[in-house]
């Protein structure tokens, strides 16, 4: 499935229901929380259709509180530490496994990614993020 197909299927369903638009194009992924009259905006890296299913994936699981807060009021660093990844692991592995089954229904190529170039994920993560 083409990133496109993904914007389009999202918008018309999960984001006309929440007022929440699906864009491609970013430089870095990104969710702004809705604004007075504003939409919610999820803006996943270029047009990758993986990205667009991870980002819908931390949507999904983000729920109404975390939903309020830019990014889901999560921290992001481009290099971690031993702890640093240890404890975006902990938080990761849910989306990535919804990302997944995004992933198969939509027939796009999946990877357990560890949002570090410097990183490979690690044995123990993959095997997380396939019992989730």
């Amino acid at each position: 499935m083409q990133a496109n197909q993904v914007i389009e299927i999202f918008n018309q369903s999960l984001g006309a229901r929440y007022g929440v638009a699906l864009i491609g194009g970013g430089d870095e992924p990104f969710y702004r929380a809705r604004q007075d009259t504003t939409a919610a905006v999820i803006v996943f890296r270029a047009d990758f259709s993986a990205s667009a299913l991870h980002e819908v994936a931390h949507w999904c699981l983000a729920g109404r509180r975390r939903r309020q807060l830019d990014d889901y009021g999560y921290w992001y660093l481009p290099a971690r530490n031993a702890p640093q990844q240890a404890a975006f692991e902990a938080v990761e592995a849910r989306p990535q496994a919804l990302e997944s089954l995004f992933a198969e229904a939509a027939g796009v190529d999946f990877q357990v990614s560890t949002d570090d170039v410097a990183q490979l994920p690690s044995e123990p993560f993959k095997a997380k993020v396939a019992s989730e």
